[in-house]
């Protein structure tokens, strides 16, 4: 299964601030972070918010922020909240199958168990597992936001 910029900007969202919690950061420092368009993390973070993923804040001291500890969300909680379509053949999508061999078919099994082996993969995964044990994650971040500073 192929994730799209979409949930793939999510979840670098959602490390960055796993990272730095309980911090808020703004949607233009992730976005000169990762070298992405404020216009679309915009776009992303308004998902994960309404997902209830992270709390936005306005005003000076304003930001985004986890909703609830690291530990407590995993990547597939995310990835569900960020992925507008999950299925991986139309014939998931109630109405959406004209498919002749719909009611024979031995394809759609096999591809629902798959895609529910990933999902479970994720699952195990919490925010604060993908984030927590990779001091790596914290340098580059760190030195990503100097070079940003000092080269805007």
């Amino acid at each position: 299964m192929q994730l799209g910029k979409f949930t793939d900007f999510g979840l670098r969202v959602m490390l960055h601030l796993a990272v730095v919690h309980p911090q808020k950061l703004s949607v233009q420092k992730i976005a000169k972070t990762f070298d992405l368009s404020d216009h679309h993390l915009a776009k992303v973070c308004s998902t994960l918010v309404k997902a209830g993923l992270i709390r936005s804040e306005r005003g000076r001291n304003g930001g985004l922020k986890l909703s609830k500890s690291p530990k407590d969300t995993t990547l597939g909680e995310i990835t569900r909240a960020l992925s507008q379509n999950t299925a991986l053949v139309d014939c998931e999508s109630p109405g959406a199958c004209s498919c002749l061999i719909l009611p024979v078919c031995g394809l759609y099994q096999p591809l629902k168990n798959a895609q529910n082996a990933f999902f479970e993969e994720l699952d195990k995964t919490s925010l604060a597992l993908a984030s927590g044990q990779n001091s790596g994650l914290r340098k580059l971040l760190s030195l990503a936001e100097q070079n940003h500073i000092s080269n805007p």
